[in-house]
């Protein structure tokens, strides 16, 4: 559907300005009645569709329709500068709609293979003083649009808000959290403060939304905020702000966000599932909006499990022994190895007296295992450019970045251009603290994992560990740095969940990364019996499937890799039962499942079970319990 109304840009004839006339009070007609629509875009399977229109003030807005119900209610989009004006239509057309069907590789993910499947259309959008483009896709199940302007005044332009808005149909909840924050349920008109990226809300009339961004290299963070209406939110900028007229009442915030050239937003992103456990479907949605840098299948990125040492020579040649021992591939030497972290006068590029860095590095090599070294954001900015050549030539495999800007502009500006590099020298990369992944990982396959979640660092409780599969990792990857308790050491300033649940999260929880062990000494470890589920669970998979759960009270997660399947579930808080198919399974097999779970006295037990294609599974837990499951062909 194409609809074009336009204006003469200049005509000199009294008629020619009878004509301006004429053509500006039929717009101002059309506004102000029921406006026609500009636009209608839908999914591939016809469930999911946009609409697009002018409002009574001739501003664009949008709305969305899920199996034909409205799940957000008409609402603005826009952005405001100090040049031109973003916002306020005279003139919209829509390019003719197209739709993709590709598939690309994808060895680093949960899917060996990921289905980019949508129809876009572009609207053409001309205001008094400038021009932008809105992009669209809908996916099935999935809304996602960005702002293009690629012609801005010769002067930088600083941009003053994003006007969008999800203006929600009926009531919901929200998980409101910020960075590494617990989550807290409430009403989205009782939202007070902000709320991250991704923020999933669920409504009175069952369904689930997810509200978040993909592609975030050079703008700026947005969070939400309650809107203007009821049962309404708005992206705000978060930190990238200055405050003037502090003298007077009214404080007035300016932007410090400026374009020079072109102006390009994130893909704002509003996904619909029935069902909980359906939030999945979105949760390589960032990657597909992503373009790869190039089209080459990443094979020689290596993913792996990650143990870190502590900062002294033995103890780390001992950790790189352990993590060969468990079947890890790095281990990680992280902050204090080149000196206080936060101070300009440590020195990444040098190793602190004593701490033999060289002989950990060939001990390692020898292993067969990688090293990781984390480097502050102080070290980082200094020194980048000649940290990578020098860490190549001491044969270093991979890079923790510590306390990055992840929220300003200059910030994520210094992040993209930094994961670049880093990626163009192959080193895997964890980028951690408070940024979170906006699906840059298909375009630098290098950068595997970034923590921006509340892991075992910060104690998160059951509830929490059953959110998190629900909202943040709908993002990306996570790095949750798990801790296992021992019998030197509980850990139980960290660990509120059983051990069984603690075996069962890397399954559930998705970390090409991953880090496990966290606080944990390698002498420490010497019941193999109860910890050999780590040494087998990959960290990438061919195959992923969410089986049942519900946000907050318990999860099953299926994953596959080659030709065995690992079976994660949780309980929150109170006892959880799931029950499911085993339909993943090959018709054609017979298998042997071997299932770790809590043994109700602070341990681990095993058995064996037998199982084939179809059977119904039971799963039954105590709160804050887990059960982990490894399911192989018989022989």
């Amino acid at each position: 559907m194409q609809t074009n109304i336009s204006f003469p840009s200049q005509l000199n004839s009294s008629f020619g300005r009878i004509l301006i006339c004429l053509s500006f009070l039929i717009c101002l007609a059309t506004a102000a009645g029921a406006q026609a629509l500009i636009s209608r875009v839908q999914s591939p399977d016809g469930f999911t569709e946009a609409q697009f229109r002018l409002d009574k003030q001739g501003k664009l807005c949008y709305r969305l329709i899920c199996d034909k119900r409205v799940i957000v209610n008409w609402s603005r989009l826009g952005i405001k500068t100090d040049g031109p004006s973003l916002d306020s239509l005279v003139s919209i057309s829509a390019s003719g709609q197209h739709r993709v069907e590709e598939k690309f590789p994808w060895p680093l993910g949960e899917d060996a293979v990921i289905e980019n499947n949508y129809r876009g259309n572009t609207l053409h959008c001309s205001t008094a003083t400038g021009t932008f483009d809105l992009v669209i896709r809908v996916y099935n199940g999935s809304l996602a649009f960005r702002y293009v302007c690629k012609r801005l005044p010769k002067r930088p332009v600083r941009l003053l808000a994003e006007l969008t808005e999800v203006n929600l149909a009926g009531r919901h909840r929200i998980y409101q959290y910020h960075e590494e924050s617990v989550f807290r349920s409430l009403l989205v008109d009782s939202l007070n403060g902000i709320s991250d990226l991704p923020s999933t809300l669920v409504s009175d009339v069952p369904g689930y939304i997810s509200i978040g961004e993909a592609d975030n290299r050079n703008y700026t963070k947005c969070v939400l905020v309650h809107g203007r209406r009821p049962n309404s939110l708005a992206f705000h900028f978060y930190v990238d702000t200055i405050y003037r007229d502090q003298q007077v009442s009214s404080i007035r915030t300016d932007s410090v966000i400026m374009f020079r050239d072109s102006l390009i937003s994130p893909w704002r992103t509003v996904s619909y599932s029935k069902t909980a456990i359906g939030l999945h479907n979105f949760s390589q949605l960032n990657l597909k909006l992503v373009s790869p840098s190039d089209h080459k299948v990443p094979l020689n990125v290596k993913p792996g499990k990650v143990f870190r040492v502590p900062i002294n020579t033995q103890g780390a040649l001992d950790g790189v022994d352990f993590a060969s021992k468990m079947n890890f591939q790095y281990i990680l030497i992280d902050a204090g190895w080149y000196g206080a972290e936060f101070r300009t006068i440590s020195d990444p590029t040098k190793p602190i007296p004593g701490f033999e860095l060289e002989q950990i590095i060939a001990h390692a090599r020898q292993k067969g295992i990688g090293v990781i070294l984390y480097v502050n954001y102080v070290g980082l900015k200094a020194k980048i450019d000649t940290l990578l050549p020098l860490y190549k030539k001491w044969g270093v495999s991979g890079i923790k970045f510590g306390f990055v800007d992840g929220g300003t502009q200059k910030g994520l500006t210094w992040l993209d251009t930094a994961m670049k590099k880093v990626n163009d020298y192959g080193f895997v990369l964890n980028v951690h603290d408070h940024y979170k992944p906006t699906g840059l990982s298909r375009r630098y396959p290098f950068v595997l994992s970034s923590e921006g979640i509340r892991g075992d660092e910060n104690s998160p409780d059951a509830f929490h560990t059953t959110v998190l599969p629900f909202t943040r990792f709908l993002a990306g990857a996570a790095d949750f740095t798990f801790c296992y308790p021992n019998k030197f050491n509980s850990y139980s300033k960290n660990v509120k969940v059983s051990k069984a649940q603690q075996l069962a999260l890397t399954v559930i929880y998705f970390d090409p990364l991953q880090a496990i062990f966290w606080y944990g000494r390698s002498q420490d470890y010497q019941d193999d019996t109860e910890i050999a589920f780590f040494r087998y669970v990959p960290t990438v998979w061919d195959e992923s499937r969410y089986m049942a759960g519900e946000i907050a009270e318990g999860i099953s997660v299926a994953r596959r890799k080659g030709s065995e399947w690992y079976l994660g579930s949780a309980a929150g808080l109170q006892p959880w039962k799931g029950k499911f198919r085993l339909g993943f399974l090959d018709k054609n097999k017979r298998y042997t499942a071997t299932v770790y779970e809590d043994d109700g006295t602070g341990g681990i037990r095993t058995r064996t079970i037998n199982v084939k294609y179809n059977d119904i599974y039971l799963v039954s837990l105590n709160g804050k319990d887990g059960q982990a499951v490894i399911i192989r062909p018989g022989h």
